[in-house]
């Protein structure tokens, strides 16, 4: 079926139009099938089977969010409360998420991480990864992943999240990269590794990272979230498509990622979780570095699956642009996940698209927490 979505006030294409998000006034869209057949003034748009009259409001793509961990059970509300009391973020309640995981069912497990994708859909959110980390053995790892493949292609073995409880560092780092890592790599498209003080260090990490890639994994690295540490340069020199948090760089890390494919994936909903510093991402863009906005939807840092709400604290408290929050969270989570068929409204992209209820993307900073998602279209189809 053909889909026509036309009296497009403003469109983001991220492609041909104005400015950073090449923006097109009174515009449409046709869609075949999956995939966008044209783009062009609305006056001169084909026929088509089905017809979404914009009424003038803005459409962008769907958002590409590169980064969640949704295979979990259980949550971690008391953790945040005590935060919020005062007690500082160390990331070792990660292990209260293993144990609640374990215990539960498949079923609890597929339908927790349903509900997270369909609430972020809701969003505007037409991608999303998922990452295991929350199983830390060989079957659980597995599960996890299997699971994770039912409702997203974009999947992550996440192994080296923590050691677990009892185990001994390096013996895990074996079985991560070796027995596990078999177990996991037909259901995963990427490999990453927790590398900071308290999870795993350089050598650690590039150990895993060798031996995913070798899997025929791409490579991700959490780094530099709780400290200045080695996780982003590991990331460049390994070609890692992205090194996320970024939190704490040195000024060699942010020359490193200049001159690299690396995208810098930010993550605001866990600064604002935990009350950390926030990542400075007018220094990242000022030095030319590419970067992506992704929720960390997880249980215990940033228990959100609402993209808007980073793009509003990315403009608020990261110094971006609104026009550069959207692309981030739009053309910056394709590039994390090296996709070009996302993230950009144009012949031949995948038809994901957001239908604001709204007049402009400004609106998605603008009007924080006033839900604005009118329409989404994911693969061509109405959600």
């Amino acid at each position: 079926m053909s889909t026509l979505i036309d009296n497009i006030g403003e469109l983001v294409t991220n492609d041909e139009g104005e400015g950073l998000l090449g923006v097109r006034k009174n515009a449409a869209v046709a869609v075949e099938g999956d995939r966008i057949a044209w783009v062009g003034p609305s006056a001169q748009a084909p026929a088509a089977d089905r017809r979404i009259d914009a009424q003038g409001r803005a459409v962008l793509p769907g958002f590409v969010d590169s980064h969640a961990h949704l295979v979990f059970a259980g949550d971690r509300a008391a953790e945040f409360g005590a935060r919020m009391a005062g007690e500082p973020y160390t990331g070792g309640g990660i292990r209260t998420t293993v144990a609640a995981t374990r215990a539960a069912t498949d079923d609890d497990l597929l339908g927790n991480a349903g509900r997270l994708v369909a609430e972020a859909r809701r969003q505007g959110t037409t991608t999303i990864e998922i990452k295991s980390g929350y199983g830390l053995s060989v079957a659980e790892e597995a599960r996890s992943l299997r699971i994770a493949r039912q409702l997203s292609d974009e999947t992550t073995f996440l192994g080296a999240h923590v050691v677990p409880a009892g185990s001994d560092p390096d013996e895990y780092v074996d079985l991560v990269r070796g027995a596990m890592l078999d177990a996991c790599a037909p259901y995963a498209k990427w490999v990453d590794v927790f590398c900071e003080r308290g999870a795993f260090d350089e050598e650690q990490t590039r150990a895993i990272l060798t031996a995913g890639r070798q899997k025929g994994l791409g490579l991700r690295v959490h780094a530099n979230q709780l400290a200045e540490g080695p996780g982003v340069r590991l990331a460049v020199e390994l070609g890692a498509a992205s090194a996320d948090h970024c939190t704490h760089l040195s000024s060699a890390d942010v020359d490193a990622l200049a001159g690299s494919p690396t995208v810098a994936t930010l993550l605001p909903g866990a600064e604002f979780s935990t009350r950390s510093p926030y990542p400075d991402a007018r220094r990242l863009i000022d030095a030319g570095v590419t970067v992506a906005l992704a929720t960390d939807c997880n249980p215990g840092s940033s228990y959100t699956s609402s993209m808007p709400f980073c793009i509003a604290l990315a403009v608020r408290d990261m110094r971006m642009t609104p026009a550069e929050a959207v692309h981030a969270a739009t053309a910056g989570g394709a590039r994390a996940l090296r996709r070009d068929d996302l993230g950009r409204l144009r012949p031949g992209a995948r038809a994901d698209l957001t239908v604001l209820d709204a007049p402009s993307h400004l609106h998605l900073a603008y009007r924080p927490g006033v839900p604005l998602i009118s329409t989404v279209l994911h693969n061509g189809v109405p959600q």
